[in-house]
C-alpha cells in the first residue's frame, strides 16, 4: 500500500466515533443495555434505553498505566 492510499489519523477518529455512535444507537433501538463510564464521578453505569442508570462499579486505580509502573521500578 503506497502512502498516498493512507487516510489521515483525523478521519480514522471520525470513523471510529461515527462506529460507537452507530453501535450505542443499535442497542438502544434493540433494547440491550449499554456500560458506560462517568469521569466525573468515576463509577461505571450500566445505562437502559429508557436513560435510567444503575451503577455496577467504580474505578479501581488511578493514574496511568505507565505513570504506576515507573513508580515501582
Amino acid at each position: 500500500m503506497r502512502r498516498e492510499e493512507y487516510i489521515s489519523d483525523d478521519m480514522v477518529v471520525k470513523r471510529a466515533n461515527a462506529a460507537i455512535r452507530l453501535e450505542l444507537e443499535k442497542k438502544k433501538a434493540m433494547d440491550i443495555p449499554v456500560i458506560v463510564y462517568d469521569r466525573e464521578t468515576q463509577a461505571v453505569y450500566q445505562e437502559h434505553s429508557d436513560g435510567t442508570r444503575v451503577k455496577v462499579g467504580k474505578r479501581m486505580r488511578k493514574g496511568r498505566y505507565s505513570e504506576r509502573v515507573a513508580k515501582k521500578a
